[in-house]
């Protein structure tokens, strides 16, 4: 009977820390310009604690994930004023990556700053969330980008792999659309929190997607194993974006895609033969014109 009964205990605990999917770590500070009492300061460090919890013991997905599969990611939370009595308002940075297959690399999934993020907090209160509906700006906001993280990672193992993520992360968008700004549907609005999700939904940016999943997992993580047919796997994904970038100029989802990826691909295409780094720093021009002198240092 005892060894029946630590069995059960032991299998209580490997379920427990086999059940989430994030490792994530949480920081919240105020800007310098931020004039904030003592008594702020300690709501701001439970806010920080709060979320970390939140993230980080929510059951995601329906998945279990080995401890050492869990996935890297970190929210950054700048507060740039107090709003009423219990507000906030500033900026969030989201930041996730993977391990590239046989090799200590990890390589940027996704790496988002979010300009429109005003939440109230009340010091002790406890972050719940709903998918099914909207309870608050700060729960809804941690849940879409927990959801996107997940997308965006199985989108880069499995083709289309994210799609439930996506969708999951919509619903949060579409019940929220009338509690600000970063939700805002209107037109004027493309490169929100709505539009970033909404777009992967959309048979335009199924190229983008594709990309995803070849230029991880038939790109880097062949790396080790073939070099060369990996990068140009790699550059196959820049010519599948290509498409999108020029079907929808300066989407939130092509911008977030290389800007995350910028010193990786100078890296890469440093390497490669002359014909493969023209190719590829006339795409990366073309697409990321603001990044040309970045790309232009492929070409030494």
């Amino acid at each position: 009977m005892r060894n029946l009964f630590i069995i059960f205990i032991i299998s209580i605990f490997t379920s427990s820390i086999t059940a989430q999917e994030l490792n994530c770590q949480v920081s919240v500070i105020n800007s310098p310009k931020l004039q904030i009492s003592a008594n702020d300061l300690e709501i701001i460090k439970d806010m920080e604690t709060n979320i970390y919890e939140f993230i980080n013991t929510t059951r995601w997905t329906k998945d279990n994930f080995e401890i050492e599969e869990r996935i890297n990611c970190n929210v950054l939370i700048t507060l740039t004023a107090k709003t009423g009595t219990d507000g906030f308002s500033g900026k969030i940075q989201i930041q996730s990556s993977r391990p590239v297959h046989n090799s200590a690399y990890n390589t940027t999934l996704f790496n988002f700053v979010d300009s429109d993020f005003d939440v109230t907090y009340l010091r002790g209160s406890a972050i719940l969330f709903s998918i099914e509906q909207y309870r608050d700006n700060l729960s809804s906001i941690l849940a879409y980008y927990a959801y996107m993280i997940l997308a965006y990672d199985y989108d880069s193992f499995s083709l289309e792999g994210g799609s439930n993520y996506f969708k999951k992360a919509q619903t949060i968008a579409n019940l929220a659309k009338d509690s600000g700004s970063g939700w805002d549907s209107s037109a004027g609005k493309r490169k929100n929190r709505y539009w970033l999700v909404d777009n992967a939904q959309q048979s335009l940016f199924k190229p983008l997607r594709k990309a995803y999943y070849n230029y991880h997992r038939l790109g880097f993580d062949m790396m080790q194993k073939d070099m060369p047919n990996a990068r140009k796997e790699v550059l196959a994904s820049l010519k599948l974006i290509d498409k999108v970038q020029r079907a929808r100029p300066g989407s939130i989802n092509v911008q977030i895609f290389l800007s995350s990826k910028t010193d990786e691909l100078v890296s890469l295409f440093s390497q490669a033969e002359m014909k493969e780094k023209n190719a590829a720093v006339n795409l990366l021009k073309r697409m990321d014109p603001a990044s040309s002198s970045r790309y232009q240092e492929i070409l030494k």
